[in-house]
């Protein structure tokens, strides 16, 4: 068997400054709000609302994990809800880079994430029913992800 896939949508989240917790059992927490943002795919576009965020700590292996959820806004008015858990890793140098707020390339360090959709829109109930994958960059501006639709 073989896997194949899409691309379903591009997500580019606009993040503010994160809420760091400091050293907790499982890692570094920081909570960083999701003040908006835009969406476009071939079958959806839209903005993203303010309101979500990401529930993200790294480990103490370096790891990057993010627990992301936000609410996205279609150009024709439907509501869909997106949660994602993810991962970020890569060699130390590169991570600094990106700490730092550097463009970094991306085919440097590892960003993946799991995109679910919830909605009540019959137009868009197609999302209630697949399974996608994101592939992330972290920009200088914020995060992106190519979210691929796996067929």
């Amino acid at each position: 068997m073989t896997l194949a896939s899409r691309h379903l949508v591009t997500l580019r989240p606009e993040v503010g400054p994160p809420q760091t917790l400091g050293a907790t059992p499982r890692g570094t927490r920081k909570t960083v709000p999701v003040t908006g943002g835009t969406f476009i795919g071939e079958r959806l576009r839209g903005r993203i609302l303010p309101g979500g965020g990401d529930w993200a700590f790294t480990r103490a292996d370096a790891v990057l994990e993010l627990d992301v959820r936000l609410t996205m806004e279609t150009d024709d008015g439907a509501l869909i809800h997106c949660a994602y858990r993810g991962m970020r890793h890569g060699p130390a140098e590169v991570l600094a880079a990106l700490g730092r707020g550097e463009a970094v390339d991306p085919s440097l360090y590892y960003f993946r994430t799991v995109p679910t959709f919830e909605t009540s829109s019959s137009k868009y109930e197609f999302l209630n029913r697949l399974v996608s994958v994101g592939v992330g960059v972290r920009e200088p501006t914020g995060p992106v992800y190519e979210v691929h639709e796996i067929l």
